[in-house]
């Protein structure tokens, strides 16, 4: 093979093109496969922080039910208040990891934003490379 770049003919220099594009394109296939794989992982995660707030949602639920019905019993002990405060505690921290949960779940996350960021500086190089020419 003529290893001069001036001596090439059309052919080996649309063939090398062809390997680059090639080899270009099966890397960023590659970075997408793995954000995608990222991306889903961190979607687990979210969606066991959802499972986790429901969980505790229904503790929550529990709890202030008997938190009610002791403090209207008893009506004014401090066991029933401090069901209610434990009640309390359970459903605030259950709002959090709903929030958490379904913040991390947006399709904007997911998307693999890296690759499409790569694939346009690719196109952006190869027009400049045309341009230039």
């Amino acid at each position: 093979m003529v290893t001069d770049p001036e001596k090439k003919s059309t052919g080996e220099m649309l063939s090398d093109v062809l390997n680059h594009v090639s080899a270009l394109v099966r890397k960023e296939v590659d970075l997408a496969r793995a954000e995608v794989s990222e991306n889903l992982n961190r979607a687990g995660v979210a969606i066991g922080m959802i499972v986790a707030a429901v969980v505790i949602a229904l503790t929550a639920l529990n709890v202030l039910s008997a938190a009610l019905v002791s403090a209207l019993t008893e009506a004014g002990i401090d066991a029933g208040w401090s069901a209610l405060i434990v009640g309390v505690v359970l459903a605030i921290i259950a709002f959090v990891l709903l929030g958490k949960g379904t913040n991390d779940l947006k399709l904007s996350s997911l998307a693999p934003s890296r690759t499409a960021k790569n694939v346009q500086r690719d196109a952006n190089a190869v027009k400049d490379a045309y341009d230039d020419k």
